[in-house]
């Protein structure tokens, strides 16, 4: 009897602990990243897990809990295919449960999970992927970028470079993201009341610019006024092999946005190289970048880059929303973000209603060599406010 009665106690008092751990387990808020951890953007991939988990630590005051919930974070790698990153984010919504998905590093793998949120009625917030796509032609209610699109990039370029005297010539790759940040700018250029002269675009794998660069020579040298070629590239930059040809001798100069710091030494030791930066560590100096750039000196032991900042913000948006909504209810979730301002490692973010962009500063820059430091430094010659970006509408819908 006796027995009998401890056994039934000790069942009781295990169904207890079962139950609380899943009422427990109930309470958390699951976020997942996906990255392209393999692949060419790894480095952006290593940048996005890093700022997203100081993002959320930053926006929690380092306790990693919202609203009394426990905020959880996983991490799966899409390879860097468009198929996967559908597979994966799936996967998050459906089997591990997840309320949050952010990602990805590359626009293609974005795109191929923003139809699975809408499908779910689950948040994708967009961190580091930049097509125009995202929050225009393919947009979709349950899509948030806080980061910065091709669009607000290259405009920002036009509204550094372009004036009434200035002659442009055009280099990008040949595929959606170079096309995209040709047609932006070109189109801000030109209402600034420069001349966009020539266009060149080249295959991704290109290592040869002989040709093209000849022509944008032969199509800027007997221009009067300012002459620049204007380089929009991702991965290794062709700046080098065009400062090279010594379009100096032609009153040219070279310009192009920043990317990320660690190929930046391709832009050491060219003559007024200028441009536009997304993020600059040094750039800012305000509570949620001096907290971003003194815990990544401390975690990493260096400094936050591109990729960092823009994942750092996602987690500062992610946070915000749960506390303005009040849990992880996604029609309310979609609420809080409309029209959300929040502040970021690089200054106010607004989310744009209209199309879920988040409205951003950009920076205009030179860039300095300076031989103690393994890239290019940018030197700020002023910040660019969405005012000054002014940032067309990519999509207008209704809820």
């Amino acid at each position: 009897m006796i027995s009998s009665r401890k056994t039934l106690w000790m069942v009781a008092v295990w169904m207890a602990v079962v139950m609380g751990c899943g009422s427990v387990h109930a309470q958390e808020i699951k976020v997942a990243l996906i990255a392209s951890r393999t692949g060419p953007y790894e480095a952006y991939a290593k940048q996005a897990e890093q700022g997203l988990s100081m993002g959320l630590a930053y926006a929690t005051q380092n306790t990693m809990t919202v609203s009394g919930r426990k905020l959880t974070v996983l991490i799966k790698d899409d390879q860097f295919k468009p198929d996967r990153a559908r597979a994966l984010i799936s996967e998050a919504f459906y089997d591990d449960k997840v309320d949050i998905a952010v990602g990805s590093t590359s626009s293609a793998t974005t795109l191929a999970m923003m139809p699975v949120a809408q499908e779910a009625k689950k948040l994708l917030i967009v961190d580091i992927g930049a097509a125009d796509q995202i929050t225009g032609a393919r947009f979709n209610r349950y899509v948030f970028r806080t980061g910065r699109s091709t669009a607000q990039e290259a405009i920002a370029s036009a509204v550094g470079l372009a004036a009434k005297d200035t002659s442009i010539a055009v280099l990008a790759q040949d595929y959606a993201f170079g096309r995209d940040s040709v047609t932006a700018f070109k189109k801000a250029a030109e209402s600034a009341g420069a001349k966009v002269v020539d266009e060149e675009f080249v295959p991704i794998s290109a290592t040869d610019f002989t040709a093209p660069v000849q022509r944008m020579f032969d199509a800027l040298k007997d221009k009067p006024g300012r002459k620049v070629i204007w380089v929009t590239w991702v991965g290794s930059s062709p700046l080098q092999k065009i400062n090279a040809m010594n379009p100096g001798r032609y009153g040219i100069t070279l310009a192009s946005p920043g990317t990320l710091l660690s190929t930046m030494g391709e832009y050491k030791n060219i003559p007024q190289l200028e441009g536009t930066m997304i993020y600059y560590y040094a750039f800012e100096r305000n509570q949620a970048n001096d907290w971003l750039i003194n815990e990544t000196k401390k975690r990493y032991q260096t400094v936050p880059d591109a990729g960092t900042a823009l994942a750092f913000n996602a987690g500062i948006a992610i946070v915000k929303a749960i506390e303005t909504a009040g849990g992880t209810d996604t029609e309310k979730l979609i609420k809080a973000l409309e029209g959300m301002q929040f502040d970021s490692a690089k200054g106010p973010i607004t989310i744009r209603a209209e199309d879920h962009q988040g409205l951003q500063e950009m920076y205009q820059v030179r860039f300095k060599t300076d031989q103690s430091v393994a890239w290019a430094v940018p030197e700020l010659v002023r910040t660019l406010t969405p005012d000054m970006i002014n940032l067309p509408v990519g999509v207008k819908h209704s809820n």
